[in-house]
């Protein structure tokens, strides 16, 4: 799904995006509920990017990436935390592209996400090549999403990975 999002693009730097889990579910411009298998999920473009909400079993999961007013937790390469019988991994990566390529990278993504069933891309108003996209999938009774955050000005392309399951237990022998 495309959508344009009516409102100001708040998070014009990559450097201003930071990750929280846990927070509450912030003020949403548009949103897709999703049911991959057992799991039900969310996900969320906010003003000043995405959030991610998920619940499965008795295991919840909110990421948040975002320009957050009073935040110093820059974005962090990679992160990996057990959730009670969960757990849940977290990285990125910002992409500096020519501007050829963040475009031809931009079109590429958005057409990917918008005709995906379980994809949510939003354009900012002022360029067609601001957006974040949010694309989610269950793999091996895990479930996993990517995101982009695009900043057409300063030819960076933020990418995230996350992955949230059940705990695996550690082979004995």
């Amino acid at each position: 799904m495309l959508t344009t999002l009516q409102t100001a693009y708040s998070d014009t730097r990559a450097a201003d995006l930071a990750w929280t889990l846990g927070r509450e579910p912030l003020p949403a411009l548009a949103v897709l509920d999703l049911r991959l298998g057992g799991a039900e999920l969310q996900l969320r473009l906010l003003g000043a990017s995405h959030q991610v909400l998920l619940r499965e079993g008795r295991g919840t999961c909110s990421e948040t990436v975002a320009c957050m007013p009073g935040s110093s937790t820059p974005l962090p390469l990679g992160v990996a935390k057990r959730l009670g019988n969960w757990e849940y991994e977290f990285a990125a990566r910002v992409e500096n592209l020519t501007v050829g390529q963040f475009t031809g990278r931009a079109q590429e993504l958005l057409a990917l996400v918008s005709d995906h069933p379980h994809g949510l891309a939003g354009t900012f108003p002022g360029s067609p090549y601001a957006f974040t996209a949010m694309l989610a999938q269950r793999i091996e009774g895990q479930v996993r999403w990517r995101t982009w955050h695009a900043y057409p000005q300063e030819g960076q392309l933020v990418v995230t990975r996350s992955r949230f399951g059940a705990r695996v237990a550690a082979p004995v022998g």
